[in-house]
């Protein structure tokens, strides 16, 4: 392989680890919020253990996600010099509005989140909780502007090679953003909230479970509950969206190879590049047109449109399904864990080992589904690095390709590692049990010593 596919797949497996970590974060910190707020209304210890608990895995998060993001960015300048060069001026301000207003929010506060419980007033402490929730939000905010900004662009012009801002507000904004916006936000609460679930569902088969287990399952199997079915909507609208301004990506994720009306969607095939057909293709007549078109005999655009200028299939392919996979069972384990929590008047001990035992299965469930379509995402991009403008190979370094294997090879051996480290420590730490007792706040006017407005 050459230097040029190496720094692709370090690039890849830089991302892959990094996405893990903001995944879980963005959602986390509102959870926290949440269990920060029942325990004010309440008083009830169990809300406190919750928030203790699952602040510890914001926090390790948190520092996955600081240490790969850093790692990250070196990337554009070793191996992808020429994306600055030419897009800097976009990017650039994109990336530092990220740091300004996201990023040091966040860490400011963070530290009075995770050790000022007790030590500041509870009004104080709850108002750290939010910004912190506020600036994984609007950390995603600007990272997914650029992102789509790359995937959509508009509102530049092209001087001399390179591209100058005309309109921020286009550039922000750009056609594709809000739709991959609420795709990610809601793929976050996905993530956590089946997280949620199956580190209760494990803790409940182990025997470990704390007075806030049979609280925390029941959050995350209603936040899942809820939020599938939006994702669902989102999904779709992002797909018309992509149809639109990618029409090379849905070709490639749908595998239609040449321009055609009632496309059937293919449940399975084998994409064949060579032949440029599939191969044990099983699919439902019309339907992939009817997803895409909202219209039976509606023309899905093929793949012998683009040649020479569209992805490469199988990755978007197989990811797609992966995705949307992933999403079904979500579906399927949200909906019938909460009927049958319900019909177990809320009480942990009567649910089915089967169905604790799925749940315990799908605790990183989110991160399958979220790096696939990120796969997606960024892979049906290619050949440009700025859709149908800059291809990725005029961006690339000279950098030896032994060079980038020996750095690659490392990059997955630590990450392999400290995913494995990752989930060993919250299992540790879910069979701990953790300090509930109620805490005296530092008094703050308008507050009683309680804590209560």
């Amino acid at each position: 392989m050459d230097a040029f596919v190496l720094a692709r797949m370090q690039f890849a497996a830089n991302i892959t680890f990094h996405i893990l970590f903001p995944t879980i974060n963005i959602a986390l910190a509102w959870m926290l919020l949440f269990f920060r707020a029942r325990w004010l209304a309440t008083h009830d210890a169990a809300w406190l253990g919750a928030y203790r608990f699952w602040t510890k895995v914001f926090a390790l998060s948190f520092a996955l996600g600081v240490v790969s993001g850093i790692t990250m960015s070196f990337q554009f300048g070793t191996n992808w010099p020429g994306f600055m060069e030419r897009a800097g001026n976009i990017a650039g301000p994109l990336l530092g509005y990220e740091v300004l207003t996201a990023f040091f929010l966040e860490a400011s506060f963070l530290g009075v989140m995770l050790f000022g419980h007790g030590r500041v007033s509870e009004r104080i402490h709850l108002v750290a909780t939010v910004l912190v929730a506020f600036g994984t939000s609007l950390s995603a905010f600007w990272i997914l502007s650029l992102n789509s900004w790359m995937q959509t662009p508009q509102g530049f012009e092209i001087i001399n090679g390179e591209f100058h801002a005309l309109d921020w507000w286009a550039v922000i904004f750009s056609p594709s953003f809000p739709y991959r916006l609420a795709h990610k936000l809601l793929a976050s609460g996905l993530t956590v909230a089946f997280m949620l679930a199956g580190v209760s569902a494990w803790q409940l088969l182990r025997h470990k479970a704390q007075a806030w287990t049979a609280l925390v399952l029941r959050v995350g199997l209603t936040l899942g509950a809820l939020l599938i079915p939006l994702q669902i909507m989102v999904g779709d609208m992002h797909g018309l969206n992509t149809l639109k301004y990618q029409p090379a990506k849905i070709a490639a994720m749908e595998g239609v190879w040449q321009t055609e009306r009632g496309a059937p969607l293919l449940l399975f095939a084998w994409p064949n590049e060579t032949t440029r057909s599939n191969d044990l293709a099983v699919g439902i007549p019309n339907m992939a047109s009817l997803i895409l078109t909202h219209e039976r005999t509606g023309e899905v655009r093929g793949l012998d449109e683009f040649k020479g200028a569209h992805p490469p299939v199988k990755p978007l392919f197989f990811g797609f399904r992966v995705m949307v996979g992933t999403g079904l069972l979500m579906l399927l384990a949200s909906w019938l864990g909460l009927w049958l929590f319900w019909r177990r008047q809320w009480r942990p001990e009567r649910l089915p080992r089967l169905l604790l035992q799925s749940l315990a299965w799908m605790s990183f469930s989110g991160w399958l589904a979220t790096v696939a379509g990120w796969y997606v995402t960024e892979i049906g991009r290619q050949p440009f690095i700025v859709y149908g403008l800059l291809r990725s190979s005029e961006v690339a370094s000279n950098t030896p390709s032994a060079t980038i294997a020996l750095t690659l090879a490392c990059y997955v051996t630590l990450y392999l590692a400290l995913i494995t480290a990752y989930i060993s420590v919250i299992k540790y730490m879910a069979g701990k049990p953790v300090d509930a007792g109620p805490v005296e706040p530092l008094p703050t006017p308008g507050l009683n010593p309680g804590g209560a407005a």
